[in-house]
């Protein structure tokens, strides 16, 4: 226990030291920020581009020589829908079903695809609701019939806390609603990059730090995933989130104190 309550106690330290620099301020620096965290996200679902081919893609609409298509859409789709949720959360726009279809219409826009089961058609790139029963690794997700409700039920849960939170029980919810959304699973594809974005969403809410998952953690984010999942505790989970946190901000603090530094002079 003493470890947990250490770790908040890192987590809400190092936040406060970001917000005291007021990155906000510098130019660019939130498109700059979440260029980063879409292309860790996209990086995850096996997206081929670099860091700086998707900066050059999105700041000048330059694609990567010898790179897949998909890869460039999946990139620009993402970064669609990171926008879309940057205005709404302006809006405090409560969660609800149609919102969650927006959102996995905006990342599936370009790269979706109509699928037919044997219960029906669906399309990815609408956002529709999966109508197959998903299996992935060792897992099955629930039956696809029981996917409204279990929607239904975390949008309220979500939109009863979201006012409420504050400090770290923000970061918390941001975590439980990730976990919670791609245990559900609910559409054929972009379940992964949906529930980042939805965990992204919280802290855009509260105009708190935006979190990124890194790329290079993915097996102990997968694994973390699964674990929670075994042991039925969601602090698991949140110890992951918490520890990704920690780990952005204090990268982002170093980068900054570099940055004003200064420069040797060249001449």
């Amino acid at each position: 226990m003493k470890n947990k309550t250490k770790i908040w106690n890192e987590y809400k330290k190092i936040t406060e030291e970001y917000k005291k620099l007021e990155l906000n301020n510098v130019i660019d620096y939130e498109k700059f920020c979440m260029i980063s965290i879409l292309w860790h996200s996209t990086k995850i679902e096996g997206c081929s581009l670099s860091e700086t081919d998707t900066r050059v893609l999105l700041e000048n609409n330059i694609t990567a020589s010898g790179k897949p298509l998909k890869d460039h859409l999946m990139i620009k789709d993402h970064f669609a829908a990171f926008e879309y949720l940057k205005e709404n959360a302006t809006q405090k726009r409560k969660l609800s079903i149609d919102f969650i279809k927006e959102i996995g219409s905006l990342v599936m826009k370009n790269t979706g695809e109509n699928v037919s089961t044997i219960s029906g058609n669906f399309n990815t790139s609408n956002g529709d609701i999966r109508l197959a029963q998903v299996y992935v690794d060792k897992k099955y997700f629930p039956d696809y019939n029981k996917v409204p409700a279990l929607l239904e039920e975390l949008c309220n849960k979500v939109n009863e806390k979201i006012n409420e939170v504050k400090n770290e029980t923000i970061l918390k919810l941001s975590s439980d609603i990730h976990y919670n959304f791609v245990n559900i699973h609910p559409f054929g594809d972009g379940n992964g990059r949906t529930a980042r974005l939805l965990m992204n969403y919280i802290q855009l809410y509260h105009n708190e730090p935006l979190i990124k998952i890194f790329s290079e953690d993915r097996a102990e984010y997968i694994n973390t995933l699964n674990q929670t999942e075994e042991k039925q505790d969601l602090e698991i989970f949140r110890q992951f989130i918490v520890r990704q946190q920690i780990k952005f901000l204090t990268l982002e603090i170093a980068k900054f104190k570099k940055l004003n530094k200064g420069f040797l002079p060249m001449f």
